[in-house]
């Protein structure tokens, strides 16, 4: 693995982790969730780089880029701009672009604007809500607010953003009961970015401080910021021929069943997998048939295998296996 920073003309710099020789074209970008970072996906992402080369960015606000986030967001354009800055100087012949949650739409809102940058999409239950919901945050400014103030965001406002040490944090994160479903080495690698130390303490002290390196108020900030247009991206998308999969949880997903009826009917040659024994942290529950997937798409959009060369990427993960169907 390789860390690497880019200077964006926003002001500051975009971070993220590469994998696979650094001479080649990048053939896959990953955007992760709000809240992540890169290197949470680091342990699914790094086999592919035995025959790829394949990054995952820090997005504004998040693990280690200093891109500043800081005013109001009202949408996650912001996000979706700054890929294409990257992509347009590291990436300009295409990528596979994929993603999780936020990640996955914030792909999406890329292809919609920008096809010549992206060859294929691979979305982890991307954050595709109603039509009516994206219509009236458009139209009616009340119902923007009222959606800056929806649960998740609520509930990142009151997250705890100090530890006194990182052995304090990943224990309590550990003991919640939304990452019990986690495989290792997830947590602790989110927790390597997504957590950093602010004292100037010897490594050994016993007094320390540590914090989050997405703040509370900036994950809040994101999980109300939804006027965004995935309908539309969905739509150029199509017209472009852009290949295209969700990876959909068979519980606790971000899209509901009527938009997925919806989406299906609308984009007939989009597939949808159901990824059974999965919740919506679907990569963290089942990083094989993700990467299996962006496999698969590397292999035909990338470097042009038939479907009879093509096969799975090597499954190197030395945890716990679990069968996910």
């Amino acid at each position: 693995m390789r860390r690497f920073r880019e200077d964006m003309t926003s002001g500051g710099q975009i971070a993220g982790i590469e994998f696979g020789d650094p001479i080649k074209p990048y053939s896959a970008i990953w955007l992760h969730a709000t809240g992540f970072n890169a290197m949470t996906y680091q342990s699914m992402l790094a086999p592919l780089g035995l025959r790829a080369r394949v990054a995952a960015l820090d997005m504004r606000g998040h693990g280690l880029s200093s891109l500043p986030a800081k005013g109001g967001l009202t949408s996650w354009n912001r996000y979706r701009d700054d890929v294409i800055e990257f992509l347009e100087a590291r990436a300009p012949q295409g990528v596979v672009l994929s993603g999780h949650s936020m990640g996955g739409c914030v792909a999406l809102l890329v292809a919609g604007k920008r096809p010549d940058l992206v060859k294929g999409l691979v979305l982890a239950d991307p954050v595709i809500l109603s039509r009516k919901t994206y219509f009236w945050n458009h139209v009616f400014p009340p119902a923007a607010w009222l959606m800056s103030r929806n649960g998740m965001a609520a509930r990142a406002r009151k997250r705890r953003g100090e530890f006194k040490s990182f052995r304090e944090a990943f224990d309590g994160y550990s003991g919640k009961p939304a990452f019990k479903s986690w495989r290792e080495p997830f947590l602790a690698d989110y927790l390597l970015d997504g957590i950093e130390r602010t004292d100037q303490g010897a490594a050994d002290a016993q007094t320390q401080s540590w914090k989050l390196t997405c703040t509370p108020q900036w994950e809040a900030a994101t999980f109300g910021a939804q006027r965004n247009a995935p309908w539309s991206a969905l739509q150029k998308v199509r017209k472009k021929k852009i290949p295209i999969v969700v990876l959909r949880p068979n519980r606790d997903s971000v899209i509901s069943d009527k938009v997925r009826a919806e989406i299906i009917q609308k984009n007939p040659s989009l597939m949808m997998r159901g990824i059974r024994g999965t919740s919506h942290f679907l990569p963290m529950e089942a990083p094989y048939e993700i990467r299996d997937q962006l496999s698969a798409f590397i292999a035909r959009l990338v470097e042009r295998y038939t479907l009879e060369e093509d096969g799975p990427v090597s499954r190197g993960l030395g945890t716990r296996r679990r069968r996910t169907g």
